[in-house]
């Protein structure tokens, strides 16, 4: 980080770069762990890159298999890695969790009904042993929550309600 200053900002060079097909605009911020650039493209795409290289290691591909037709916002902002797996969410709430090195699915959960409104277009976030991960879709009026996840299962922890329900404290505000 010492090598980046204002001074030395503009000698910086692309080195390369990798298509990233679809129809989506890509709104992940890259995340590097041992070399590799994990990033992901279009919803349900996950691409593994040398980060020295350029070149690709492996792509990920996951078709939408249940989308509400009032579906508006088709992006995918992030994923998470931790323990040689990488997390994303999909748009019909699917939380996937892949091999870092193969990209070998491991495991699928299904979170919310996308048919409710819901999708999963937030990045995890890897937290000592457990993977976060919150809805979105505020828009079409669901009940904010967010969950925890056992990285090596899939199986949910717990879900924290972030609007409670009318009968709930606070709900009748």
């Amino acid at each position: 980080l010492k090598q980046i200053t204002p001074q030395t900002v503009k000698l910086l060079q692309a080195r390369w770069n990798a298509p990233m097909l679809g129809d989506s605009t890509l709104e992940a911020t890259p995340i590097v762990v041992d070399g590799v650039m994990y990033v992901c493209g279009p919803p349900g795409d996950v691409y593994a890159f040398d980060a020295r290289s350029g070149l690709q290691i492996w792509k990920f591909h996951r078709k939408q298999d249940v989308k509400n037709p009032y579906q508006i916002n088709p992006y995918n902002k992030g994923l998470a890695v931790m323990d040689g797996r990488v997390f994303f969410g999909t748009l019909d709430d699917n939380l996937i969790a892949l091999d870092a090195h193969t990209g070998r699915e491991l495991w699928e959960k299904r979170v919310a009904d996308p048919l409710a409104g819901y999708t999963l277009t937030g990045a995890p976030l890897a937290v000592k042993d457990k993977i976060i991960m919150g809805m979105s879709g505020g828009e079409m009026g669901v009940r904010g929550w967010i969950d925890a996840y056992d990285p090596a299962t899939g199986k949910q922890l717990w879900r924290f309600y972030t609007i409670p329900k009318p009968d709930e404290p606070g709900g009748d505000t």
